[in-house]
């Protein structure tokens, strides 16, 4: 029987049959898609985050660099071309729910911009305060301000609700009107109520129509 010959020092052993072929060395394989979308996600959860920081003063500036990446990365996927029909559905909810946040985002910036440079010019009457602790009273219609000093309220304890402030409002109005058939009240009353370490939003009717 002839002798196994050994190996030249230095020579490569031959990979198994079937096993994947090794990366160069140097080079990182890209992450599945998957997992890019999830970063995605939380990338987008993240900016919403901030941007709420921002407009209840704990960011000093809004948060541009994340705003950009997640745009960039936005259209690096898309540039992919997904063709699995479950990947391609949530690249698209996420797309669409990161332009939601920007329009709203940009409209709000626009705003405060806009009413500081009025208050530059001229003494504009002082905004009415609302403290969503003690209560904040809704008659036939919802007033913007207060609905957001609710939300915003939320947005300050970390409870805040998983949607935009408008969609908020929305929600603000069809649960005044469903109480005021209900009950026959002419108002209602919204107030954050702190139960087991936990912001709650409690809704009670006041003044009886015709009263």
């Amino acid at each position: 029987m002839e002798p196994k010959r050994a190996s030249k020092p230095g020579a490569a052993s031959a990979a198994p049959k079937g096993a994947p072929a090794a990366q160069p060395a140097g080079r990182r394989a890209a992450p599945p898609l998957q997992e890019t979308l999830d970063q995605l996600g939380r990338d987008i959860r993240q900016l919403q985050i901030d941007f709420e920081r921002f407009f209840n003063g704990g960011l000093p500036t809004p948060p541009e660099e994340l705003r950009i990446r997640v745009q960039a990365q936005i259209r690096n996927l898309r540039n992919l071309n997904v063709t699995s029909a479950v990947d391609n559905f949530r690249l698209g909810d996420m797309e669409a729910r990161f332009n939601s946040y920007n329009e709203l985002f940009n409209r709000r910036i626009r705003e405060r911009e806009e009413g500081r440079h009025h208050a530059a010019r001229t003494t504009a009457p002082e905004k009415p305060q609302y403290d969503p602790m003690t209560g904040i009273v809704f008659g036939s219609r919802i007033d913007p301000q207060a609905a957001e000093a609710l939300y915003q309220g939320l947005a300050r304890q970390g409870d805040g609700p998983k949607f935009d402030l408008d969609s908020f409002q929305n929600y603000l109005a069809r649960q005044a009107a469903a109480l005021r058939e209900k009950t026959g009240c002419a108002e209602v009353q919204f107030r954050l109520a702190l139960e087991e370490g936990k912001l709650k939003l409690k809704a009670r009717p006041l003044t009886a129509k015709g009263s």
